[in-house]
């Protein structure tokens, strides 16, 4: 038996170490995650084939338009830095396969080739990088296509959203006996010079990204974010932290209405107090295909039971056979409503751009907003790449808070524009 020395960093040592159904690493920038994977995708090649099996390596990417958007460039300049791997290999402009024609590699892109995928003989490795936006029927669909006894599936990706389903797949609830790690810049014993003092640039000028993009925490703001600068604003000027209920002034409960089925849309709910000039968001609330009577006894069980709740104008809707509303069935609940009117044409950009105007004036419960928060720093434009113009919102996971969040800068716009209102009528489309 012959032995040969792989370079590797100390830490995915154990990752490759014995057998395992999953192999992973997620982490920022310079942590050489990328090229050590493709490196032991040619070493699991090579060890195979010598071992007389057969089959396909597959290098997938959840996008992948062609090859010079795969991982080949990284797995050629792997094999080629070293010898026998080199000598084992036979690459081509487009191809990389064994010269004994027992492994061979393939590249595909998740988003719109998953039924080619299904079609591949004998995947003995499945290698996703740049896995963080591959979606959860993706992840469905794929996993059960790698079905050839002792095959793997290897995961590389850099976090952005905790909501990811790369992420909750493989970080917050891996797979049992998985072997995953975080591999950041400092875990590289060659990380080059050039990255260094990029690294301390981006610490000294830029820290709002440094976490994200070295560190490999969670994006705090995805970039085309619509409130990423109001955000470090509000944290540099120190109005994220500690905010105090005022016992008397009203509470305002803020909702974008969801749905109860499992594929709805969320329920969001701020709170909020308008205290003199100062707009106090005191708590964020979030829930997925729950019936009102969830909602009404999160704002109880918190204290909220004399909320004023206001309502987007699709809250006075009346269900068709039931005739009720969500105003109605609050206002049975004991609640005092107010349904904000419609705002008309543009009314995603004209809520954008009153968050905008008030945002100066916002304090923020660090603790009990913080998934409100983290859906503000995400919403963001949705991009036509091709022709480099904006669509308006992108609707996901975090448009339901920013659009409740919208509505209370609507309604604050409305209040300060009415400064002596008749006392509230049960039922009316305002109130003090």
């Amino acid at each position: 038996m012959t032995t040969a020395a792989i370079n590797l960093p100390p830490k995915l040592v154990p990752v490759f170490a014995g057998e395992a159904r999953y192999r992973g690493a997620f982490g920022g920038r310079g942590s050489t995650k990328t090229r050590s994977f493709a490196l032991m995708t040619a070493v699991k090649g090579y060890q195979w084939g010598m071992s007389g099996q057969e089959g396909q390596i597959l290098c997938a990417r959840e996008h992948l338009n062609s090859l010079d958007e795969s991982s080949m460039e990284e797995v050629k300049t792997a094999i080629r830095s070293v010898p026998w791997l080199n000598n084992y290999f036979e690459i081509g402009e487009k191809y990389i396969r064994s010269k004994d024609g027992k492994i061979r590699y393939a590249f595909a892109g998740l988003r719109h080739n998953l039924d080619s995928i299904k079609s591949k003989a004998r995947i003995l490795l499945c290698w996703v990088d740049e896995a963080e936006t591959v979606t959860e029927e993706a992840w469905r669909k794929l996993i059960p296509t790698i079905r050839e006894e002792g095959s793997e599936i290897w995961v590389t990706w850099n976090p952005e959203s905790k909501r990811s389903a790369t992420n909750a797949r493989f970080r917050e609830d891996p797979p049992e006996g998985a072997k995953i790690v975080q591999l950041n810049w400092r875990d590289n014993p060659w990380f080059p010079e050039v990255l260094e003092h990029e690294r301390q640039a981006d610490h000294a000028k830029r820290p709002w990204i440094y976490e994200h993009i070295w560190e490999g925490d969670y994006a705090s703001a995805f970039e085309g974010a619509y409130f990423a600068a109001q955000l470090r604003q509000a944290w540099d000027g120190g109005r994220i932290g500690k905010v105090g209920r005022d016992p008397l002034m009203s509470i305002r409960a803020f909702w974008d209405i969801g749905g109860t089925g499992k594929l709805s849309d969320a329920t969001s709910i701020w709170i909020a107090q308008f205290v003199g000039k100062e707009i106090r968001v005191l708590d964020y609330y979030e829930a997925v295909g729950q019936e009102l009577g969830e909602h009404i006894g999160w704002l109880r069980s918190n204290g909220y039971e004399k909320a004023v709740c206001v309502l987007p104008h699709d809250g006075g809707t009346k269900d068709k056979v039931y005739r009720v509303s969500y105003e109605s069935s609050l206002q049975d609940a004991g609640f005092d409503v107010i349904v904000v009117p419609n705002q008309g044409a543009g009314a995603a950009q004209k809520r954008i751009e009153a968050v905008r105007r008030l945002f100066p004036s916002i304090w923020f419960d660090q603790a009990k907003t913080d998934a409100g928060r983290e859906a503000l720093a995400w919403y963001h434009e949705k991009r036509d790449e091709q022709r480099s113009i904006g669509l308006g919102p992108e609707h996901d996971w975090a448009s339901h808070a920013a659009d409740a969040f919208g509505l209370m800068a609507i309604a604050h716009a409305l209040h300060d524009t009415r400064p002596k209102l008749p006392q509230r009528k049960r039922g009316s489309a305002w109130a003090a």
